[in-house]
């Protein structure tokens, strides 16, 4: 029989949970797909989509090159997934806004501060869905020409509602405004991207202000003269 004094502390022993731990300290499959598609977007963003390979996006992702098969078919279904995750969430934006208890001038600002904060927060994303989806008319554009329409209709239908009410003149189409709104807003984006236009938090702001100013200021109907 052993001696007392030989024997190991316990807090030396190894923990009875141990193996039940590890477990916990790794990533989940939740997190490996969304540590691969933040890795896409920082790739998109620097090398162009067309330019890039999945292995490119592994490296950047720190994951082995088959994991990026293993949640995603192909490099373009991880840029499909990156654009339909945050164009459903402007488009789930723009109904919620719509609901509300606001003057078109309004809901209109409040969407055109939604799109600048989501390129002041989160650049890279925003310039891979403008220069490789919204704008690549003959590839993944054209894919998700659908979805991009739907938020044109949403953004026509606060147009229309507020010629309806006499609140907007109803000389312009409620299609041709909702173009003018967001081609403003993305061209404004554009000269963030390609730094043709000063940025910073005071140009955010000040874009939000202009773009509304430009679009309901052509829209605002003219109170009749006596």
């Amino acid at each position: 029989m052993a001696a007392r004094g030989h024997e190991r502390p316990d807090a030396a022993r190894p923990s009875q949970n141990a193996e039940q731990d590890a477990p916990r300290n790794r990533p989940s499959a939740t997190e490996k797909r969304r540590l691969i598609l933040d890795a896409a977007v920082r790739v998109f963003a620097e090398q162009g989509f067309n330019r890039c390979r999945v292995s490119d996006i592994a490296d950047e992702a720190g994951v082995a090159y088959g994991l990026v098969y293993h949640y995603f078919r192909s490099k373009d279904e991880v840029l499909d997934t990156l654009f339909l995750e945050r164009w459903n969430v402007m488009l789930d934006v723009i109904r919620d806004l719509d609901g509300q208890d606001l003057t078109a001038r309004e809901k209109l600002y409040a969407i055109a501060s939604f799109i600048v904060d989501s390129y002041r927060h989160d650049p890279d994303l925003m310039k891979v869905i403008i220069v490789e989806v919204t704008r690549a008319a003959n590839s993944f554009g054209q894919t998700h020409l659908a979805k991009i329409t739907e938020a044109y209709d949403l953004i026509a239908g606060i147009v229309a509602r507020a010629q309806a009410d006499g609140a907007f003149k109803d000389t312009v189409t409620p299609q041709f405004a909702a173009l003018a709104f967001y081609g403003a807003i993305e061209q404004v984006l554009s000269g963030w991207i390609f730094e043709t236009l000063p940025r910073g938090d005071e140009e955010y702001e000040q874009a939000k202000r202009l773009v509304i100013e430009t679009i309901c200021g052509g829209l605002d109907a003219v109170p009749a003269t006596a």
